[in-house]
């Protein structure tokens, strides 16, 4: 089986490229639904997150608030949370590849985790695809998917982009870059002509 990961900026389109690839026949899986469940109450890392960030990031439901976690450890604190996090994310992501590879031995699963180089887990992949576009589209992107206005959006791309290698950087440990600044249709195009390469 061939193990990509798929990784790239804030806001640059990960998961629209995820869905065209797992259209074309490919296992889709988001480390942020691991991560969602490896921070349900009484797991390791839901103990270790709030024993390390405290008791007011929970909610009155018993679940941790990640826009309240997210500002505690934005950005001086980040690398202390992903020294909980990211161990159990990397355990989880091989188990899930590992079960993909057992069910469809020639097929292709692809992985999207936007800290997948900075967590160091590229090793555990044959191929790495880096999704890039301008600054002004990830601001556009995350203003319309947070319902945030354009300002406050801007700020927070910037923000977690400060916990990020840049797309430049990113895209020096790729096989593929797929740069999503066009439309979708030339988007597409170039997912196609990916996927046909991986597919040899």
């Amino acid at each position: 089986m061939l193990r990509v990961g798929l990784t790239g900026g804030v806001a640059c389109g990960k998961s629209t490229i995820g869905a065209m690839l797992a259209r074309r026949g490919a296992h889709f899986l988001q480390a942020d639904t691991l991560a969602h469940q490896l921070y349900l109450p009484g797991t390791p890392v839901y103990e270790a997150v709030v024993g390390a960030f405290g008791q007011d990031i929970v909610r009155s439901n018993g679940l941790i608030d990640r826009a309240v976690l997210a500002n505690r450890a934005f950005p001086d604190r980040i690398g202390e949370l992903n020294a909980i996090v990211h161990p159990a994310v990397i355990e989880a992501q091989n188990r899930w590849l590992a079960e993909r590879e057992a069910e469809d031995p020639q097929g292709i699963a692809v992985l999207e985790a936007a800290l997948l180089i900075e967590a160091g887990a590229a090793k555990h992949f044959d191929k790495i695809i880096v999704v890039t576009c301008s600054l002004e589209q990830k601001v556009e992107h995350y203003a319309h998917r947070s319902g945030l206005s354009l300002g406050l959006a801007r700020r927070e791309v910037e923000r977690r982009s400060s916990a990020q290698l840049s797309d430049q950087q990113k895209a020096a440990h790729a096989d593929y870059v797929i740069d999503n600044s066009g439309t979708l249709e030339e988007t597409e195009r170039q997912v196609e002509q990916v996927w046909g390469e991986m597919k040899n």
